[in-house]
């Protein structure tokens, strides 16, 4: 893992951006957290060069990074605001949770995974982001904090778990992708 933000990433998430304007992203304040956040310090060194490639990549444990693209369309479905309130639901990397502080949002964010949970609360305290993070079954949600504005999770689920929508606030959002 690298934690540099040379000119060449910075060039590269320029031109990242770009091309999520080109498939459709229109909300600036989402493009310019986008261009903002380091992606490839979520990534092995060996992937650096590709931190900005619109694709997933592996970060270990049978785990994904997101693609920009859905990282981008699923935050501008949330329509948050400066202090939403956001349940996420599977951290992984901690890059959505990145986006979603950076555009002024108070997030919870669940992973089950432990050692998947680790290295992003390694990555929120080295650059100092405000993100609660919870070790743990995501599908329960975060009851104690609850109801939340919004909730993202950013896993597939076969169907919408009644205990997250026990969670939402009344006329909250939640996007999450549903099916096989």
């Amino acid at each position: 893992m690298t934690t540099k933000d040379t000119y060449k990433n910075q060039g590269n998430r320029k031109r990242l951006v770009e091309e999520l304007v080109e498939k459709g992203i229109k909300n600036e304040d989402v493009l310019r957290v986008i261009g903002a956040i380091p992606r490839h310090i979520f990534m092995d060194s060996a992937l650096e060069n590709f931190g900005y490639k619109d694709t997933a990549f592996p970060i270990g444990y049978n785990q994904t990074i997101s693609q920009p693209f859905t990282v981008a369309r699923q935050t501008e479905l949330l329509e948050v605001n400066p202090g939403t309130r956001v349940l996420e639901i599977g951290t992984g990397s901690g890059y959505q949770a990145w986006v979603l502080e950076q555009l002024g949002c108070e997030v919870t964010s669940i992973e089950r995974v432990e050692g998947l949970y680790i290295k992003s609360q390694k990555f929120f305290k080295e650059w100092n982001v405000m993100v609660d993070g919870i070790l743990g079954d995501g599908f329960k949600g975060c009851p104690e904090k609850a109801p939340f504005d919004r909730i993202i999770v950013t896993c597939g689920a076969p169907e919408v778990p009644e205990s997250l929508l026990a969670q939402l606030k009344i006329g909250g959002l939640m996007v999450i992708p549903v099916g096989e």
